[in-house]
């Protein structure tokens, strides 16, 4: 009698199966509908093939389009594969490189025959992908040797796929995956069971641009075929909705429309902030303030350039060296026949962070337990030396300032301090109308310090959620192995937007590291010297990303007290540019940021041009108006115009004007 394997299924039942079983015969064996909604297993965790034997005992967990995350993945990985095969089917001689799964769909790398693909070669590429689905080809694991594939690739002239063959470690189980059998590639899978398994209507190609093979410049181009894959054709059109709309809020876009800011090549990563735009910064600013003022942080200024020693004492040098601007700082040494520069130059370092540098503030003068916590404030301009190709308007910069604190303190104040700062995250994002999720990230792979501090670091993160009371479903709790810095656990805010849209923001991490490598010390109730703990924070995170999340949030209508020009006082005729300017003094002596339109134009032309500009409220008068003393109020994104007295009109504007925490 053959041996038969114990399956483990999610409700505590086992099911005995034959060896040489695999989870598509589980499925079977449960039921019809489950076999055919069945896409891939987890064995003991593991994401599998359905069709891949079973190596032994084990756990067992089914997959379907109900398992979102692992279907969306497996059928993003599997578009990837057909527009390969698509592309090589239209395009003979092409040579194929690779093509992950990314966030919202797919790409594969080419090395065409003849010339680049252009975004007019995609429908074509679409509707044989489309065939290659419609056809239900099975998708097969086989396990090669290094040899075996080496030699496939240098026949088909795949000289791409023999070179990255010829590098995989030596212990590596070797994989690939056949579509039907006349088509494969190299990959470490899991698959679907079958191209018919993809849905045809689920799938958009958008676009073509240009790579390097492995990413270095100093190789061949390829072209980059980009598309974005769902589960079915609903999910396909709310993302295209979703990016249409996207479109018409692109910060970079309403940022030249509204002239708040603009880039250019004279300054890559950096931002010139035109009189608009910095007046969202200083209201920002400003709030921020009045926000840290009150929970009892002191501010500080550092210097922008600090010695490289100091960032080789702290840990950055190794982690962060190559997204560090440096300059060496070259001291002069005098010999007989005059200055020579020094080839021994020390190096200093434009700062990426202005961790170190408030360590050194906390070490001047002896702290006590008494002084703690000390929390230190600074809105720090910070330099990281990001590749060319990754920035991206206000989202990624070179040069960025942050809303940045440290707060040192006791280890029996930790939590106290962490449920503090929860506190103030969750009232300065309700002040911008964000609901936001919160995540933990736990230790990396890579990191400084004892299991011991690792662990007792995310329990106090941990207990000071639970006791802030958003450790809840409610608030999108999620823990996440791995995603720490190397230094600390973390906290993370992820915002939602209008959209629907997640941004990370803000962040809390608990740092026994850099007080020990930078030697912070403090004087303990028992006259011993202690290490305080550093707890890292930020609220904005720096306030160009935040200002690009909120244009991008408010589609540039931005709330009142927030908006560059919040009214503009435009006449219909000319009788009435006197009350105009009046009723201009009158709201500027409220403190309403306000601008006057007494060109000779059409009130229409008017209101229409300063709706583009995202002007709160336009304060419309005439002759009429200017004997009432009367104002017709438009309210950007309302038809109908309301009219009111100016006293009254003044009385809204300058409610609206108030920052929330003011009011």
């Amino acid at each position: 009698m053959s041996q038969l394997l114990k399956i483990s299924l999610p409700d505590g039942s086992v099911r005995e199966m034959p060896v040489g079983s695999t989870p598509a015969d589980v499925a079977a064996a449960i039921g019809p509908g489950l076999a055919k909604a069945a896409l891939a297993a987890r064995i003991d965790g593991e994401l599998r093939d359905l069709t891949r034997p079973f190596d032994g005992d084990c756990t067992l967990a089914l997959v379907t389009a109900k398992d979102e995350a692992d279907a969306l993945d497996l059928a993003r990985h599997d578009f990837a594969h057909v527009l390969a095969e698509a592309v090589q089917a239209l395009f003979p001689g092409t040579q194929i490189t690779f093509g992950p799964s990314t966030d919202d769909g797919f790409y594969y790398d080419f090395a065409p025959a003849e010339r680049p693909f252009t975004d007019e070669d995609l429908p074509a590429i679409e509707a044989q992908m489309r065939g290659i689905i419609a056809a239900n080809k099975p998708l097969r694991r086989e396990e090669w040797s290094r040899a075996q594939l080496i030699s496939r690739w240098q026949q088909q002239g795949e000289s791409f796929k023999a070179e990255w063959a010829a590098e995989l470690p030596d212990a590596e189980t070797l994989t690939v995956y056949w579509s039907g059998d006349d088509w494969l590639d190299m990959c470490r899978g899991p698959h679907l069971p079958a191209t018919g398994k993809l849905d045809p209507n689920a799938f958009k190609l958008t676009r073509v641009s240009g790579a390097y093979w492995r990413g270095d410049q100093n190789n061949a181009m390829l072209s980059r075929i980009y598309g974005t894959g769902w589960l079915n054709k609903k999910q396909l059109e709310e993302h295209l909705h979703r990016l249409e709309e996207a479109a018409k809020r692109d910060h970079r876009k309403l940022g030249g429309e509204m002239d708040l800011f603009h880039l250019q090549q004279e300054a890559h990563g950096s931002v010139f902030w035109h009189p608009k735009g910095y007046m969202i910064w200083r209201e920002l600013e400003a709030y921020m303030r009045r926000a840290i003022d009150g929970a009892g942080y002191r501010e500080v200024k550092t210097p922008q350039i600090m010695d490289a020693r100091q960032w080789e004492q702290s840990g950055h040098w190794g982690k962060y060296r190559e997204n560090m601007f440096v300059i060496p700082d070259e001291v002069p040494n005098v010999d007989d026949e005059g200055p020579v520069i020094s080839g021994e130059a020390d190096w200093m370092a434009l700062k990426p962070m202005n961790c170190p540098a408030h360590v050194l503030i906390f070490r001047q003068g002896i702290k006590s337990y008494r002084d703690l916590p000390l929390r230190i404030y600074e809105n720090g301009c910070c330099h990281r030396n990001e590749p060319h190709g990754a920035l991206h308007g206000l989202m990624r910069v070179r040069q960025f300032t942050q809303d940045d604190a440290h707060i040192f303190c006791r280890e029996d104040q930790i939590v106290d301090e962490v449920q503090a700062f929860c506190a103030l995250a969750d009232r300065i994002y309700q002040d911008f109308g964000f609901t936001y999720a919160i995540k933990l990230a736990l230790r990396p792979e890579k990191r400084f310090g004892s299991e011991e501090m690792w662990d007792q670091s995310e329990t106090e993160l941990r207990e000071a959620v639970v006791k802030a009371g958003l450790a809840t479903e409610h608030y999108g709790w999620e823990e996440l192995p791995g995603e720490g810095a190397f230094y600390a656990p973390k906290l993370e805010w992820h915002l939602t937007d209008a959209i629907g849209r997640t941004w990370q923001v803000g962040t809390i991490q608990s740092d026994r590291v850099l007080p020990e490598r930078l030697d912070a010390g403090y004087v303990a109730e028992d006259g011993g010297k202690h290490r305080p703990v550093m707890l890292h924070r930020a609220i904005f995170g720096s306030y160009e990303r935040f200002i690009g999340i909120l244009i991008e949030h408010y589609a540039g209508k931005l709330p009142v007290w927030l908006a560059p020009v919040q009214a503009v006082v435009a006449t219909i005729v000319s009788d009435a540019d006197d009350y105009a300017r009046d009723v201009t003094e009158q709201l500027k002596a409220a403190g309403i940021r306000v601008e006057t339109d007494l060109r000779n134009e059409k009130i229409n032309y008017k209101v229409r041009e300063h709706s583009l500009q995202k002007v709160p409220h336009l304060l419309v008068v005439g002759k009429r108006e200017a004997e009432e003393g009367t104002v017709a109020i438009r309210t950007l994104g309302e038809e109908r115009q309301r009219f009111m007295p100016l006293a009254e009109a003044i009385a809204m504007l300058k409610g609206e004007a108030t920052p929330p925490d003011l009011r």
